[in-house]
């Protein structure tokens, strides 16, 4: 949620172009889920690292909802707790880093596109 706070508090300040604050934080935010795609594409040798970012259990809960409902659940990688491991999950099940991306890009930009309006209603 810390992006999100930046974000409001930027918005507010009304010194940047609104533009150019959805598309840093968008741009940030999927920097940070491809990095989660490149670790699932090599995770048996991260797998058992202490600082390897997903517990067991969130990851294999993410690896079956994968496997149920595919590249579209990417469309959810903007929530809370569910978001890292989908992208992490979307990495180990070989997701095509091109349709990773559209489909991340769209959720990402679409969560703080809809924070952005929120926010200008509120000014």
């Amino acid at each position: 949620m810390q992006s999100e706070a930046a974000l409001v508090g930027l918005l507010l300040t009304d010194s940047h172009a609104v533009w150019a604050l959805v598309a840093a934080a968008s741009f940030g935010n999927v920097a940070g889920s491809f990095v989660n795609w490149v670790l699932g594409r090599s995770i048996e040798r991260f797998r058992d690292k202490r600082w390897f970012p997903v517990s067991e259990k969130a990851l294999q809960r993410a690896q079956r909802w994968y496997r149920r409902y595919g590249r579209w659940s990417l469309l959810l990688s903007w929530m809370p707790i569910i978001g890292d491991p989908l992208t992490l999950a979307a990495g180990i099940m070989k997701e095509p880093l091109s349709v990773f991306l559209v489909l991340v890009t769209i959720a990402k930009t679409g969560r703080y596109l809809a924070l952005t309006a929120a926010t200008m209603n509120l000014m």
